[in-house]
């Protein structure tokens, strides 16, 4: 396989708070490939989100990066280069025309008091040095390319205006404005029904297609990823408890969380009105975090004092990474 275009190794990202310290990222690892999707999943509470914003550099205060590595491989060769050792106004340069991001609630990120236009429009003359009427018409095609109708006229609406789905697609638009080689989709279909969900997939599979992008695909939704990803990295309280191919860990999951979380899908086999599998018990709040292995107290699978007291390393299986006790590591 192809270098990877961009490579987080040993992730840390931690808030302070008075009651104590919280570990959101906890030493995450994983590459992401051009033309490929990786899917970063989890239940709420997993890290996820904070691990894109780290990635960028715009993780809110209190919080801070406070280790590891993120390389980006450069568009005209060389070594890749640390995205923590770059200053804000080299982050700026980063951002949109390197990596873009797609964020979870347009309306949240959206200004009210000016066009879809003008917001696509800004990044376009900062980033590609267009003039005004240029960076309009570049608008009005992102926005075509988006499948957003009547774009001539679109362009000159407010966010109010537009429907969830509309949004999206604009916000999609807004993160290619500037050409970017990876974007980051953070639970780009969760507030929509089900008909646009499966409509912006499709947008961002057909752009993936046309574009060569590198997408990394956050969600909580084990069937996105199924449909959507070429790998797969399952995050717990902060960590990447399992990564590899999506085929070799549907197929056969090694890690207990994994398993779990396959468990409560829905199949078309099932018999109806059966109660699906559930995980019992919830995520531990963060200043109260497990010895041992974080997810010891919901296991199943747990082996005794082992896990209760040792964290599992990370063990190199067939074509995947996965960290439990169940598959060597032992102290």
């Amino acid at each position: 396989m192809a270098e990877p275009i961009l490579s987080v190794r040993d992730l840390h990202t931690e808030f302070a708070a008075q009651e104590g310290t919280v570990r959101a990222v906890d030493g995450v690892s994983f590459d992401v490939f051009e033309g490929r999707t990786l899917g970063v999943v989890g239940e709420s509470g997993c890290g996820k989100s904070v691990t894109a914003r780290s990635i960028l550099g715009i993780v809110e205060r209190p919080g801070k990066v406070t280790g590891g590595q993120i390389l980006l491989r450069q568009a005209k060769g060389g070594a890749p280069v640390d995205l923590l050792k770059f200053n804000e106004n080299q982050m700026r340069s980063v951002r949109g025309p390197e990596i873009a991001l797609v964020f979870q609630e347009p309306m949240a990120s959206f200004s009210q008091y000016y066009t879809i236009g003008n917001q696509i429009m800004e990044g376009i003359t900062l980033h590609m040095g267009l003039d005004k009427k240029d960076a309009r018409a570049r608008a009005i095609e992102l926005l075509d390319m988006v499948g957003v109708p009547q774009p001539s006229r679109r362009v000159d609406e407010y966010p109010f205006q537009l429907s969830g789905g509309l949004r999206q697609r604009v916000m999609i638009a807004m993160a290619l404005s500037c050409d970017p080689r990876v974007l980051i989709a953070d639970e780009p279909t969760t507030a929509l029904d089900v008909t646009t969900q499966a409509q912006i997939l499709d947008l961002l599979r057909d752009l993936q297609e046309k574009r060569g992008l590198a997408i990394i695909l956050i969600t909580h939704d084990m069937g996105v990823i199924a449909e959507m990803a070429h790998d797969v990295a399952v995050m717990y309280l902060g960590r990447a408890v399992e990564t590899g191919p999506v085929a070799d860990i549907f197929a056969k999951p090694d890690h207990p969380y994994t398993r779990a979380l396959l468990r409560s899908i829905p199949t078309v086999m099932a018999k109806p009105r059966t109660r699906l599998p559930t995980i019992s018990g919830s995520i531990p709040h963060p200043f109260n975090r497990p010895k041992g292995c974080a997810y010891h107290p919901r296991c199943s699978e747990i082996i005794g004092d082992l896990c209760e007291t040792s964290e599992p390393p990370a063990i190199d299986t067939e074509h995947r990474q996965v960290r439990c006790f169940l598959h060597g590591g032992r102290p």
